[in-house]
């Protein structure tokens, strides 16, 4: 295994002087990216319907596209979905992203082509390893196994010719053959759709395997570690995996897990590599040690705009990657070879670094929790909200929600306080309708809170009268505009109200 591990760590590591070169000449390598897309693209339905082929350079480009999102994409999407082809990309089109939705979808569904599985996210993957040895050059990774801790697959309903899975499940589907030959468990149990017993399966399968690296989503990872320590009686992970050195995060902030990792993982083997790999695409990775910043990766089929974040909204005009400057908050716009268009993914990027072009995510363009990857937006709560006041009888004044974090002996949370103008007979049932009406809008939340595994019934707490005006009146944000913020990815806003009561 040693001379396996030799060989795949010198092949990785030839992909750097790629890596350098886009470095080096961003600003050309976008421009040509956009050009491929364009060209590839032109006699696609819209291709056609906008003339791709006689758009010169980014300035036609721009002028000639309004800014798109999902729900602009969604009409040729379904298409597809029933197995239309050429309209968004030239070749077919036969898998879908699953991801959470939009204001009036419970999920939405990201076309994957060929090209972005190839060019985008396994490109991706290989480029992380090869940043990974570069900066580690005494890494063993490929003397033990691969473990990914990832979603499930299955058929699409609309067509018996496509299917649908998260973005982790699609990937492990397809992967190279000489990946496949690292990792665990058998692709049987990893695309299994039942997670409990998923969870339990992988803990046995694994715990017999030399694991040098994983990822995943760091609360479901956590619930997985914390069944292998019971199942096998260890006091922390290395006592099973001693050769475990790599965890590959995303998706979610590691902030609030990081201590909690330290605790199962003990000691300062353990490294931690934070991606931007999206169902949109593979946008980042982070390529200095120890370092909360991402390379922002250009050679992948993917081209960038960026709208600039102005008295805390977002313009229509976007600008390019030459345009931007650092410490601005910017809502990311992409075009790609999976068939996006000017498409706005909804996240927001700061620029930490311009040479190269590092980035951080900052959040997303509305108010949300995402503190352990269920993308609950406001249209979810607000509904939610309406909801169980109509079960209950209940009437608010105001509300707003927050987490609560995974501890060692509690799973995560969502914590509301609402101020009732008339409170509802029975508090329970208020939950429980909140609770029922955000799972059925929203499918990464009903996942969380799958048999309270990440997360627990939300908790509801009855806020005094008069308890959001105070707090209003504290930020000098009485009148006009000025509202609640209805979520929050961190507990700022409710520590604040809890000082006031």
């Amino acid at each position: 295994m040693a001379i396996i591990n030799s060989l795949f760590a010198w092949l990785m590591k030839k992909r750097m002087h790629q890596i350098e070169l886009f470095i080096k000449y961003p600003f050309d390598v976008q421009e040509e990216t956009l050009r491929k897309l364009l060209s590839t693209a032109k006699n696609t339905e819209i291709g056609r319907y906008y003339d791709f082929a006689s758009i010169k350079n980014e300035a036609d480009y721009r002028s000639r596209m309004q800014v798109q999102n999902y729900e602009t994409h969604k009409p040729y999407i379904k298409r597809l979905m029933l197995g239309e082809q050429n309209i968004l990309w030239p070749t077919d089109v036969k898998w879908f992203a699953k991801s959470s939705g939009t204001t009036s979808d419970k999920s939405k569904f990201i076309p994957v082509t060929e090209e972005s599985l190839e060019e985008c996210h396994f490109k991706g993957g290989k480029d992380l390893l090869s940043i990974y040895y570069s900066n580690n050059p005494q890494s063993n990774l490929f003397s033990g196994r691969f473990l990914t801790l990832g979603g499930s697959h299955q058929i699409n309903a609309f067509s018996n010719e496509s299917f649908y899975g998260d973005l982790s499940a699609i990937i492990m589907q397809n992967l190279p053959f000489w990946i496949q030959l690292f990792r665990t468990p058998e692709l049987s149990v990893a695309l299994m759709d039942e997670w409990e017993e998923k969870i339990i399966k992988m803990a046995n399968i694994t715990i017999k395997e030399d694991v040098t690296n994983i990822s995943g989503v760091p609360s479901w990872m956590l619930v997985l570690l914390r069944h292998i320590l019971q199942i096998t009686g260890k006091q922390n992970i290395h006592e099973v995996w001693p050769n475990l050195e790599l965890f590959v995060h995303g998706a979610v902030s590691f902030t609030p897990y990081r201590s909690q990792f330290n605790a199962l993982i003990p000691g300062n083997k353990m490294q931690y590599l934070e991606t931007y790999n999206a169902s949109e695409g593979f946008f980042g990775i982070q390529d200095l040690n120890n370092s909360n910043e991402m390379l922002l990766m250009l050679d992948y089929g993917v081209y960038y705009e960026f709208i600039p974040e102005s008295s805390g909204a977002f313009s229509q005009q976007a600008i390019s990657l030459s345009e931007v400057v650092l410490g601005l908050n910017y809502s990311m716009l992409i075009t790609t070879n999976g068939g996006l268009w000017r498409y706005q993914i909804g996240d927001t990027v700061t620029f930490t670094s311009l040479s190269p072009h590092r980035i951080k995510i900052t959040g997303r363009t509305s108010h949300y929790i995402n503190a352990f990857g269920e993308e609950v937006i406001v249209d979810n709560a607000d509904k939610a909200i309406a909801a169980a006041c109509l079960s209950t009888g209940a009437m608010i004044t105001d509300y707003t929600a927050a987490p609560v974090y995974i501890s060692e002996n509690e799973c995560g949370a969502h914590e509301w306080f609402i101020e009732f103008e008339k409170p509802p007979e029975n508090l329970n049932v208020f939950a429980t309708v909140l609770d029922n009406t955000l799972k059925e809008l929203n499918s990464d939340y009903e996942a969380k809170r799958y048999q309270d595994k990440v997360l627990r019934m939300p908790i509801i707490r009855t806020m005094p009268a008069q308890t959001f005006y105070k707090w209003l009146k504290l930020k000098d944000k009485l009148g006009g505009q000025h509202k609640v913020p209805r979520l929050s990815n961190n507990r700022i806003i409710l520590e604040e109200i809890l000082s006031l009561i």
